[in-house]
């Protein structure tokens, strides 16, 4: 397995701080978490939470959501944003899991990406999540943005960012590696005012090296 110490010595640094770091979005099947991650592009965990319940005691079954009204869902999922492609995206994801995987939620990635508005990382958070399976890692701003501080990569690209990530950590770690840091950032690490001092991992980061003296 691959394994860099850097990086290795931040994961079991961020698995003992954070034991009970997991997915943040609330789910009870695969199809719910694809729906749910769908819905948590450019929005907060928090806000998907409130919306989901509702969504699916309407529409508990893959069925009743490829056969939904558009204009319904689009009422339901409004607070999350950008709510007509995302009610488009399910309805038609629905439709092309009945049609074409026997009602069953696809567990490999190319079949994965090739539904509606699933992309890597909605993929990666569908596999590791909902079938504990590793196919790569999940990354979602916080993993970017400490990505880039701890210099495990510099790139911009989320694909690019990923593919560095996963050269060095073990592939074993992929999914839980993902929700560590994003709870770090959550936490600790917090876009635009990190508490540097108080970081578990400050000895790993070269920004607080580099800027420990201010």
């Amino acid at each position: 397995m691959k394994c860099n110490n850097k990086a290795n010595k931040i994961f079991l640094i961020l698995q003992e701080e954070y034991p009970d770091a997991g997915c943040g979005l609330l789910y009870s099947t695969p199809f719910e978490l694809l729906v749910a991650t769908i819905l948590s592009a450019q929005c907060t965990d928090k806000i998907v939470n409130k919306v989901t319940p509702i969504l699916f005691s309407k529409y508990p079954k893959i069925c009743d959501m490829a056969a939904a009204d558009k204009i319904q869902i689009e009422n339901i999922v409004h607070p999350t944003g950008f709510y007509r492609n995302k009610a488009n995206n399910i309805i038609n994801a629905a439709s092309v899991i009945i049609n074409s995987h026997s009602g069953i939620v696809p567990n490999n990635m190319a079949d994965l990406i090739a539904l509606a508005g699933v992309g890597r990382k909605t993929a990666n958070v569908v596999l590791g999540n909902a079938f504990d399976i590793n196919e790569g890692i999940a990354v979602d701003t916080h993993v970017k943005r400490i990505s880039k501080l701890l210099e495990l990569s510099l790139k911009d690209d989320p694909n690019i960012i990923e593919q560095d990530l996963m050269n060095l950590f073990r592939k074993d770690h992929w999914t839980r590696i993902s929700h560590l840091l994003i709870q770090h950032g959550r936490k600790t690490c917090v876009a635009g005012k990190p508490m540097c001092k108080s970081c578990v991992i400050n000895s790993c980061c070269p920004y607080f090296q580099k800027n420990a003296g201010r």
